[in-house]
């Protein structure tokens, strides 16, 4: 299986960007998937998350201007990012799991990462 994130870019502070996240590979099933970001130098961060149950997860720093969305039967996900600042400057990755819950950030599948910069 295969996720390939794309959407990122530059965008200016208080811009918005969609990163998708589309799985492909021999017949499988996700049913839960999730963003993360890594800051230059330092660990991979969740940044939201989302099962096929439509249990929603967000890290503080993104609650209320990050929405994250999953097409189960398209084995598509989205994140729009709104209002975005200079702190949200970082490489974004995509993750997904055929189990609804997932222990930490132990998701089966990762994708490429995709840099987003924000400038003030």
């Amino acid at each position: 299986v295969q996720l390939q994130a794309s959407g990122g870019g530059l965008a200016q502070a208080g811009e918005s960007l969609r990163l998708s996240c589309a799985a492909s590979g021999p017949p499988f099933t996700i049913v839960a998937m999730a963003w993360y970001r890594q800051f230059s130098g330092k660990q991979r961060e969740l940044v939201a998350s989302v099962n096929s149950g439509g249990s929603k997860k967000y890290a503080d720093s993104v609650k209320g201007r990050f929405t994250i969305s999953g097409i189960f039967a398209e084995n598509t996900g989205y994140l729009q990012m709104d209002k975005l600042e200079p702190d949200d400057t970082a490489v974004y990755y995509c993750a997904a799991d055929p189990a609804t819950r997932v222990v930490g950030d132990n998701y089966k599948y990762w994708g490429r990462g995709t840099q987003v910069t924000v400038s003030s």
